[in-house]
């Protein structure tokens, strides 16, 4: 269930798509002032300074009662009470409909709607630079006249378009305004793009903007986001097994925090990372040391940069730089690379695994058979990229049950009794997981899960290999290391039921 707020215009909220009636001027001033302060505790006598100018005593009562009503009207808001405080936190978004704040009338909500007021025009002005559209631009200056930034934004694309002589007519025209309107010269901005046009040396600097699209049914990871935002700026690693998400994770993480990065965003996935990064600022061809120059051009700037499938910790060893941030994903864990929090994806929870299938399937298919639902998704592990396969797949057969569905992944095939045979996407993570794997460990993962063993003992299995326990635990560290077993105590391991079904009904012919 999706809850989300506005405070452009009417402070606004919706519970997926049906908006909720937040009740009298006040109460929805109560909850704007902590909206404002999405994640950090305001004591009773903030929030109260904040809602009335000049309070009475019976303020505070008031308080109480506005921040119970809210706690009934929005229970997954999670407002929560502390030593005399409150806080919680909340999807805000901007839909543009109006003037911040419309109704509230207090100091604090005219400080914070001039505030709200100067970032969404800032917002609106790097569209505007990244689009440059000629125009957009047009109307922009006309409504702002004496801003300087979407001016020379203008001369810009102007210049771009070969209207050389427009352009220099847009500085003159602005020189005149500022001198009449305000007694001064142009600023630094405007003159250097005027100068640049007469040299005839224009150039726009390039803001990359490459994020992959965030995924509109995303679940779950609350635990992870929350890490993650709490450590950025500096860098953050996602590891986890084929068909964690990992990708999906770092890519809503970074939308998440991109507008605090206004240099751009760039995602690679290379093997030489230095490189791209480069290439996004418009470096071609870079030559020597890659990092190096990559160091110098990002100095200063405050890029955001997701790097998925570090394969080797020497890719990004050398390239984070101050204000800039960095997001990895790596089957592997990197323990050798400094400063790095890193962040370990397993299957969803079950409420988020159910949560996910109802993004992907009709709820009401899901309801009408929970528990055969509850063991699709537990013979899966979990795991995003098969839940959303196989919600998929039911998807497309509405006559199906989802005990039909159970049915198939029961039923012997050449692929065994977990797998669906005729839905490869969802071997996907596992097959790409034995692709790497040594003849060792393919043969340890297989007896194993032969013998439907959930956990696997450093002992028993030196002794099945016939070799010593020190060679075993070698080959059983490696499985751990990309995920295929996960480590409990000192030489025992458990073996995930999506594993264990994979390699125990492995078989080379795979149908589709």
């Amino acid at each position: 269930m999706s809850l989300r707020f506005s405070l452009m215009g009417p402070v606004r909220a919706w519970r997926n798509d049906e908006e909720i009636e937040l009740g009298p001027r006040q109460q929805r001033a109560v909850l704007a002032a902590l909206l404002l302060n999405n994640g950090i505790r305001l004591s009773n006598d903030q929030l109260i300074g904040m809602v009335w100018d000049d309070p009475t005593p019976s303020a505070v009562m008031a308080l109480r009662t506005y921040t119970y009503k809210i706690r009934k009207l929005l229970p997954e808001l999670d407002l929560k009470s502390r030593n005399g405080g409150y806080t919680l936190k909340a999807e805000i978004i901007d839909d543009c409909r109006g003037e911040p704040l419309e109704g509230l009338d207090s100091t604090y909500f005219e400080a914070q709607r001039t505030r709200l007021a100067q970032h969404r025009l800032k917002s609106r002005e790097d569209w505007l630079e990244r689009e440059l559209d000629i125009l957009e631009l047009q109307k922009h200056v006309a409504t702002f006249p004496l801003r300087e930034r979407p001016r020379a934004l203008l001369m810009h694309a102007l210049y771009r378009e070969g209207r050389q002589a427009e352009a220099l007519d847009e500085y003159h025209q602005a020189r005149a305004l500022l001198n009449d309107e305000l007694g001064l010269e142009p600023g630094p901005e405007l003159r250097k793009v005027h100068a640049q046009i007469l040299k005839g040396d224009l150039h726009l600097e390039r803001r990359p903007e490459q994020l992959p699209p965030s995924l509109p049914d995303f679940t779950g990871r609350t635990a992870e986001i929350a890490l993650a935002l709490r450590t950025l700026p500096k860098t953050v690693g996602i590891t986890g097994m084929h068909g964690s998400g990992k990708t999906a994770l770092a890519t809503q993480i970074a939308h998440t925090v991109k507008h605090h990065y206004p240099d751009g965003q760039i995602f690679v996935r290379s093997k030489d990372v230095a490189n791209e990064l480069l290439r996004a600022v418009g470096v071609e061809n870079p030559n020597g040391d890659k990092a190096a120059l990559w160091r110098d051009k990002a100095r200063g700037k405050r890029f955001l940069i997701v790097v998925d499938d570090v394969q080797d910790p020497a890719q990004v060893a050398e390239l984070h730089t101050p204000g800039s941030a960095m997001i990895l994903t790596s089957l592997r864990r990197w323990n050798e690379l400094p400063g790095v929090t890193w962040v370990k994806l397993a299957g969803l929870t079950e409420t988020e695994a159910r949560e996910f299938l109802r993004e992907v399937l009709d709820p009401a298919r899901i309801e009408a058979e929970l528990d055969a639902a509850d063991e699709v998704l537990d013979r899966v592990s979990r795991m995003p990229n098969p839940i959303r396969v196989l919600g998929g797949k039911l998807t497309g057969r509405p006559h199906w049950t989802v005990a039909m569905l159970l049915a198939q992944m029961e039923r012997e095939t050449q692929l065994g009794s977990a797998i669906p045979s005729d839905c490869q996407a969802v071997l996907a993570p596992m097959i790409k997981a034995e692709e790497r794997l040594s003849e060792a460990e393919l043969h340890l993962l297989q007896c194993f899960s032969k013998r439907r063993a959930d956990v696997i003992d450093v002992c028993e299995a030196a002794e099945m290999a016939g070799v010593e326990a020190g060679a075993i635990e070698y080959v059983l560290e490696s499985l751990a290391d990309v995920h295929l077993i996960e480590p409990m105590v000192l030489g025992r391991y458990r073996l995930p039921r999506f594993v264990r079904m994979y390699f125990g009904w492995r078989s080379p012919v795979l149908t589709s």
